[in-house]
């Protein structure tokens, strides 16, 4: 159990490489994709953004808490959403409660601001999914979340949403319809390129402003994290 238990601990600290050691390679290239970001915005400011990726296992969680932080790190007030309310790993990620959070406050039975968590980093506060619902879906499309993405935007610089795939379930595609941009991930030598497309496709039909893709775990030689706009 303790071996478990540290090798839990050593997965946590690598997905939060941006806060354990910021100007590591990796998390210069964090920043790197931060820029490019609010270049692909240029046009509208970017309030909400959410991040996907085509299939599981692409690393698009870990790549939206690094975001988070590189962007509370420049100064910004961050809120990170944990909107993947099938399997949710933002509690894990930042060690913190999980029993109320962004599902308690879409069924009414707590208030945003009495959900959100503060977290050990500067400017980034967070709201984990809270209990699994039955009905992800119609959460997630529902006037109580245009509500929330309404009062979180006057509140926060930059509200940050970590999603589900989009080829798994329509989650992703019905947010990104409310949010400013949408980031997609893509893992090195495992996505195939059909299910990228198809991810994209399936985007741009939920009226997605696709701001670019993450290409994860590069060879190290040439770096783990690439971006490149759409």
């Amino acid at each position: 159990m303790v071996k478990g238990k540290k090798q839990s601990n050593l997965k946590n600290v690598r997905h939060l490489i941006t806060k354990m050691n910021p100007r590591s390679p990796i998390s210069e290239q964090y920043k790197t994709i931060r820029t490019n970001l609010q270049f692909s915005s240029v046009d509208g400011e970017l309030k909400t953004m959410l991040v996907t990726s085509s299939g599981p296992s692409e690393g698009k969680s870990s790549t939206t808490a690094n975001l988070a932080i590189v962007f509370a790190q420049q100064g910004k007030k961050v809120l990170l959403i944990d909107a993947d309310m099938r399997k949710p790993t933002l509690h894990y990620t930042f060690r913190i409660d999980n029993r109320k959070g962004l599902s308690s406050v879409l069924v009414g039975e707590t208030e945003l601001k009495e959900s959100v968590t503060s977290s050990d980093v500067a400017g980034l506060d967070l709201l984990s999914c809270g209990p699994i619902p039955p009905n992800p879906s119609e959460l997630l499309g529902s006037k109580a979340m245009e509500t929330l993405i309404a009062n979180a935007s006057l509140d926060y610089d930059l509200v940050l949403f970590d999603t589900p795939p989009v080829l798994a379930v329509t989650d992703a595609q019905i947010l990104a319809n409310t949010c400013d941009g949408a980031v997609m991930v893509v893992r090195s030598n495992q996505t195939e390129y059909d299910a990228a497309t198809k991810a994209k496709e399936l985007l741009d039909v939920g009226n997605a402003k696709l701001l670019g893709v993450v290409l994860n775990d590069r060879e190290q030689k040439k770096g783990h994290y690439y971006y490149y706009g759409n």
